[in-house]
């Protein structure tokens, strides 16, 4: 069962920004995390139904470092429709 711990961060980029308008946000999650895992997460911890939500697989970047290479993690990325009139305040920009 997923819970709030799973969701590592919101995005903010310009594109991201410009989805707020339209009543989008961004989510980043561990990878292991379902749409209805995150549904119930949004309903539970900030009371919002959310209308639409789309997913993403990241693929980690390889990364090198005075010759030692390393990979940085998976992970998914969300955009959620929420309701119109709906905010997240916590996540408000």
């Amino acid at each position: 069962m997923a819970d709030i711990t799973d969701i590592k961060s919101i995005v903010y980029t310009e594109k991201s920004l410009g989805l707020q308008e339209e009543g989008y946000i961004v989510i980043q999650t561990s990878d292991k995390v379902t749409k209805n895992q995150l549904k119930s997460i949004l309903k539970e911890y900030f009371g919002v139904t959310p209308v639409k939500i789309n997913s993403l697989r990241m693929k980690g970047k390889t990364k090198r470092f005075r010759g030692i290479e390393g990979k940085r993690d998976n992970y998914k990325k969300f955009y959620v429709k929420l309701p119109e009139g709906a905010k997240i305040e916590s996540l408000a920009v």
